[in-house]
C-alpha cells in the first residue's frame, strides 16, 4: 500500500474526525475490524467508547446528538447488533435527533444468500414517514466513502433532524483507497418568508387567547433566547412540548408549563380554549396533543400556526392556517423582530394567569409513605449545578421530574433535558453516562426499577471510560405505568406487572459505582451531596411505597374509581 493510500476502514474514521466527531459509541464486531483499527490509528483525535449492549450504545449516540445538534455516532455489527441498536435509531427518529449508525455487514460476495447474520437494512430501517431512519445507504466503493459520510451528516442535520444508517460490507473496509475526507458539513438554515411573517402578525393581532407551544429538535441557545424575546414583546404564554422542557425557561413569568403526558388540567383547558396556537418546532405528535384532543385533526378548532424545519412535516397531520418552513434558529430570530403594538388584544392578564396556573400546579397532593418525592425534587433543584444534564427513560417515575423540576434550559446556554419522546425504557442510564463523557457536565438520571434493568449494564461502560453519573432509582417492585393502566382497565386483575428485583445497591457497587439505599426523605440530601463530591458515579435507591403510582394519586384510588365505574 502506497503512502497516498489507506484501507477504507481507516478512511471512515478519518472522515468522522473531519466532521468534528470526538466520540463514537459501539459494540465491536468482526464485520468492521478494519474500522476498529482506524480508531486505533486516530486514537488521539477520536475516542471509541466500548458499550456492553448495542441498545445502550445507540442511546448514548442519540444523547450525544441531542446535546450537540450534530450527529451522534454509533458502530455495531451486522444482524443482531443492528437490530439491538434499532431502539436508539427509532428514538432518534421520533425525537428528531441527528445520528449516524454504521453497520458492519456481510461481505459483498455473500449478499442475498442469507449469510450469517444477514439482514436487509433498507427494509428493516426503511426510510419513510413510518420508518426508523431518514436514509439507509450501503457503501460498496471505498473511493466514495467521503461522499456517503458527508451526505449522511447533511441528511441527519438538515430539515427535520434524524438518524441515517450507513451499511459497510466487510470486504469493502479492507480495500485500499486514495480518497480524502470532505470538509465539515454544516446545517442549512431555512428562513421564514416576509409574507408569512406579515400573516402571522395579522393572526396575532386578531387573537384574544393565543398560546405558544415550543419544542422539537434543532434548538440552540441563541434560538431559545430569541424565542424568549419574542414572547416578551408580545406577552405570550409559552408551554414546552413533551420532553422538550428546556426549550423555554421554566422560571420565566411567561412560562405556562409542559404540554405532554400528565399535563396540568388547567393548561389543557387553556389550550383547548385558545383561539390561536403557535407551534414552534414540535411535530405535534400524540403526546404533545393529548392523544390528538388538545388540537383535533385534521383541522383544529383553534387557528394554528405551525413552524417546522421540515416541509414534509407541515400539513401532514394538521392543516395549519399558516405553515412556515424554517429552522428554529432562523424562525426565532425572525419572530423576535416582529413588531408588537403598544396595546395587545389580550393584555397582560392572559399570560399572567397561565403562569399562575403553572405555579399552582407545583403544589403537591398529599400521598402516603415515608418518601416525599416533591421534597426530593426540591433538593435536586437546590443542589444540582445549573448546567447539569438531567436524563430519564420511560415510566411514571419520570413524571416527578416533569412536574416539579424547573429547567433554566437553553436560554441560559445549556441543554439540560435528555428524555425520549418515543417513550423508550432504558434510555436514561446510558444517556446520562454519555452526557458526562461527552460534555464533562454533571449528569443526573432518574430511573424506575424496571427501566434501570433495561440498560443498567452500561454502568460498566461508565467505569471503564471514566464517566460519572448520579442515578436516583425509584423501586416499587413493578412496571408502574402498566400497572396503573391495568388497574384502570382491569381492576384487581394484576398479572405480568410484578417485579422481583436484585439488590440494586450491591449491583451498583459490583460495577464500580457507589451505592446507597434510602427509606426516608431526610436521608436523601446528604447522599446527593456526597454523590456530587465523589469522583465515581453513584446509585441512590429510593424504596417507594407501591401506592404512590402517580404525582397526583394512589394505586388503590385508581382501582377504586375503576371498580365504581364498572
Amino acid at each position: 500500500m502506497s503512502q497516498d493510500t489507506q484501507i477504507a476502514g481507516h478512511l471512515i474514521v478519518e472522515c468522522l474526525v473531519a466532521q468534528g466527531v470526538s466520540h463514537a459509541f459501539g459494540v465491536p464486531g468482526e464485520s468492521y475490524l478494519a474500522v476498529l483499527d482506524g480508531f486505533h490509528k486516530y486514537r488521539d483525535q477520536i475516542r471509541f467508547v466500548i458499550n456492553r449492549q448495542e441498545g445502550g450504545a445507540a442511546f448514548m449516540a442519540e444523547a450525544a446528538g441531542k446535546l450537540s445538534n450534530r450527529p451522534g455516532v454509533c458502530f455495531v455489527t451486522r444482524g443482531p447488533g443492528a437490530t439491538n441498536a434499532s431502539i436508539g435509531v427509532h428514538t432518534a427518529f421520533q425525537d428528531s435527533t441527528p445520528m449516524v449508525l454504521f453497520v458492519g455487514d456481510v461481505a459483498s460476495d455473500q449478499r442475498d444468500r442469507e449469510a450469517f447474520q444477514e439482514v436487509d437494512y433498507g427494509s428493516f430501517f426503511g426510510p419513510s414517514t413510518k420508518g426508523m431512519a431518514k436514509r439507509v445507504e450501503r457503501i460498496d466503493d471505498p473511493d466514495r466513502i467521503p461522499e456517503y459520510v458527508a451526505r449522511a451528516f447533511a441528511t441527519a442535520m438538515n430539515g427535520r433532524p434524524g438518524p441515517v444508517v450507513l451499511v459497510l460490507p466487510e470486504d469493502m473496509l479492507t480495500r485500499a483507497t486514495a480518497a480524502r475526507p470532505l470538509a465539515k458539513v454544516e446545517a442549512v438554515e431555512a428562513w421564514s418568508d416576509p409574507g408569512s411573517l406579515r400573516r402571522l402578525r395579522e393572526l396575532l393581532l386578531a387573537a384574544k387567547k393565543p398560546v405558544v407551544i415550543a419544542g422539537g429538535g434543532g434548538w440552540t441557545p441563541q434560538a431559545a433566547q430569541a424565542l424568549q424575546r419574542f414572547a416578551e414583546n408580545w406577552k405570550l404564554p409559552v408551554g414546552n412540548a413533551f420532553r422538550f422542557q428546556d426549550t423555554f425557561d421554566n422560571h420565566h413569568p411567561l412560562y405556562a408549563g409542559d404540554v405532554g403526558i400528565g399535563i396540568a388540567p388547567k393548561l389543557a383547558a387553556r389550550i383547548k380554549d385558545s383561539d390561536l396556537v403557535l407551534a414552534i418546532g414540535p411535530r405535534l405528535g400524540e403526546m404533545t396533543t393529548g392523544g390528538y384532543t388538545l388540537l383535533v385533526p385534521p383541522k383544529a378548532r383553534q387557528k394554528l400556526v405551525h413552524i417546522h424545519a421540515s416541509a414534509e412535516e407541515l400539513n401532514r397531520v394538521y392543516q395549519a392556517d399558516l405553515a412556515i418552513n424554517a429552522t428554529m434558529n432562523a424562525a426565532a430570530r425572525s419572530l423576535e423582530v416582529l413588531a408588537a403594538p403598544p396595546e395587545l388584544p389580550w393584555g397582560e392578564a392572559w399570560a399572567r394567569s397561565a403562569n399562575d396556573d403553572f405555579r399552582a400546579n407545583l403544589q403537591p397532593q398529599p400521598l402516603p409513605g415515608e418518601i416525599d418525592m416533591p421534597a426530593i425534587i426540591a433538593v435536586l433543584q437546590r443542589l444540582l449545578p445549573a448546567d447539569a444534564v438531567l436524563t430519564n427513560g420511560a415510566g411514571n417515575f419520570a413524571s416527578w421530574m416533569h412536574r416539579f423540576f424547573l429547567h433554566h434550559g437553553l436560554a441560559k446556554g445549556h441543554k439540560t433535558q435528555l428524555a425520549p419522546t418515543v417513550g423508550a425504557m432504558g434510555y436514561g442510564v446510558p444517556a446520562g453516562i454519555a452526557a458526562n463523557i461527552v460534555s464533562g457536565r454533571a449528569a443526573f438520571t432518574i430511573a424506575g426499577d424496571g427501566d434501570f434493568l433495561m440498560n443498567g449494564q452500561e454502568l460498566a461502560t461508565a467505569v471503564q471510560h471514566g464517566g460519572k453519573s448520579i442515578i436516583l432509582l425509584l423501586n416499587n417492585c413493578m412496571y408502574g405505568t402498566i400497572r396503573m393502566h391495568q388497574e384502570r382497565d382491569y381492576p384487581e386483575h394484576v398479572h405480568g406487572t410484578e417485579l422481583a428485583n436484585p439488590d440494586f445497591v450491591a449491583l451498583a457497587r459490583a460495577y464500580g459505582y457507589a451505592g446507597a439505599r434510602i427509606t426516608r426523605t431526610a436521608e436523601f440530601e446528604p447522599e446527593l451531596a456526597a454523590a456530587l463530591e465523589r469522583k465515581q458515579g453513584t446509585l441512590i435507591e429510593v424504596v417507594l411505597d407501591p401506592e404512590v403510582i402517580t404525582t397526583r394519586g394512589t394505586l388503590s384510588g385508581i382501582r377504586s374509581a375503576a371498580l365504581k365505574k364498572n
